[in-house]
This record gives C-alpha cells, structure tokens and sequence, in this order.
C-alpha cells in the first residue's frame, strides 16, 4: 500500500536525520558529566539528558510538520498526551533517550528514537546512537546506516535483513531487561549459535543490519520504545508482530506493548495462541 506521507520525503528524511543528530548532540554533553538521575512514577530512570534531547525534537518536529500531532515519552509522562489511536492518519512516535541505564551505565547502548506511524503502522524511522556514532534510518525507499559524526565524512550504506544462516541463528535478548527461563522456552529446539546482549532499540537495528536475525520481547516495552526501530526493520525487510503472529499496532489506548516477535521473515518461529 502506498502512503502520501505528511511532507516530501526528502525533507523528511533530511529533516529527521538533522534532528536526531542534534539531539544526539545534547545527549552528549551531559553523558560525561556527573548527571543526576531521578525516578518517574514508574519506577524508570530519567536524566536531564532525556529532558535535553525531546527539547531538541520537539520544536523540531513541529516545524517540520506543523499539523502532525506528537507522542513523546517525557511529555506523556507529564500528562501531555495528545489523542491519536490506530486510526490516526499520522502522529509523530519518540522516545528522547532510549536506553536510558544504558546511558546511567556509559556503555554506549543508548539512542534517539523518532518514528511517523500512519493508521496503527510506522512508515519511517530514524535511530540514532550517538556514542558509537551510528544512524539508522527507514522510509519507503528502503534502510541505511550511516557511520560517521556527521562532519561530512561519514559512510552510507544501504541494509537488509538477512536469510538464516546454515549454522544457525543469532538472537538478540535486552542487555538490562528480560527472563532467561522464558527466553529458553520460546527458542525451543530452534538452532541458536549466539544468544547476543544489547541496549536499547539496537537490537531491532541489528536485524535490520543483518547481523542478527530474532528478537523475542518476552517483557514490557511502550510503543515508544520500539516504532523507530520497528520502521528501521521493516524497511530493511524485517518483521515484527505479535506472540500469535497477528499485526502489530501502534496507537493502543495506553501505548503499551505486548511480547512481540521481531525477526528476519526467513526464520521460522511457533506463535503462541
């Protein structure tokens, strides 16, 4: 199905890059300082770094399409929830920082996270991890990585999922999250050569890099969490979908998630009634 997105694609993409990118940049200057970190109601962590990242992409996104509305993690924590459902023909997904132990620990595993979702599905994404320098992006024309600190010397290639290996698969778990037991039970008798840690989306972008090739969520995630790695993933080929192999759909009434299933379409997983 093709989709009139909201503004040219072009600019869109350009746009999106720009922002995550500057947003990225006001992450990293707070990384290497002593930042504090404070509770949400939750439970979560949240640092000024969050805060200075959707400070970056807000103003951003609204001058880039002026008439879209936006779903962000912090305001929504803050009660600014804007009213969209599956049925809205567009509305803005971010999450500012996500991975934010990832960033509390410095390992690099942490990412700005902005994807356009249309009637329930995200047509473009961008992923941004600005420590390892690292931008993913998806749209209608495919996905890219882009290497590099955005100096004019970066590298730019396209990506795509690829077929499962013969030896078997990598499958990719949350570095700060997740049930071992269930883990293992999901995979069965499933060939598994590497049960592989990452941080925050970087594991839907190493799908779509193909470097890896499943990623079960057997725990709680928001739709935040996930749109712009979703996007990334499905540009690249990729598929993501729900335990019983039903469509996965963005505007739910909470914006929670249920487990999901994301993988290369040539690996075969059992759904889940």
């Amino acid at each position: 199905m093709t989709i009139a997105l909201p503004a040219d694609a072009s600019a869109l993409e350009n746009g999106l890059i720009e922002i995550a990118r500057r947003a990225g940049a006001a992450m990293m200057k707070i990384y290497d300082t002593d930042f504090e970190v404070r509770s949400k109601d939750d439970a979560s962590p949240v640092t000024e770094a969050d805060d200075a990242a959707e400070a970056v992409i807000l103003p951003g996104l609204r001058a880039l399409t002026p008439n879209v509305k936006i779903v962000s993690e912090e305001s929504a924590a803050a009660g600014d929830i804007p009213d969209v459902n599956g049925d809205t023909d567009f509305f803005w997904l971010v999450d500012p920082l996500d991975g934010t132990k990832e960033f509390i620990k410095r390992n690099g595993e942490f990412t700005v996270n902005i994807a356009l979702i249309a009637r329930g599905a995200p047509v473009l994404g961008v992923v941004y991890a600005p420590a390892i320098e690292k931008l993913y992006y998806g749209g209608p024309d495919g996905a890219k990585l882009i290497e590099g600190s955005g100096d004019g010397n970066d590298s730019t290639r396209a990506i795509t999922v690829r077929d499962m290996p013969e030896d078997g698969v990598v499958v990719v778990g949350s570095r700060s999250h997740g049930d071992p037991d269930a883990m293992k039970a999901f995979l069965g008798d499933l060939a598994v050569k590497e049960l592989r840690p990452a941080g925050s989306s970087l594991k839907l972008c190493l799908l779509a890099e193909g470097v890896a090739d499943l990623y079960p969520r057997l725990g709680p995630t928001m739709e935040w969490d996930i749109g712009a790695g979703h996007a990334v993933l499905a540009a690249a080929g990729g598929v993501v979908e729900n335990m019983d192999g039903t469509r996965f759909a963005y505007g739910k009434a909470d914006f929670r998630n249920p487990f999901f299933i994301a993988r290369s379409p040539s690996v075969p997983v059992t759904y889940q009634s």
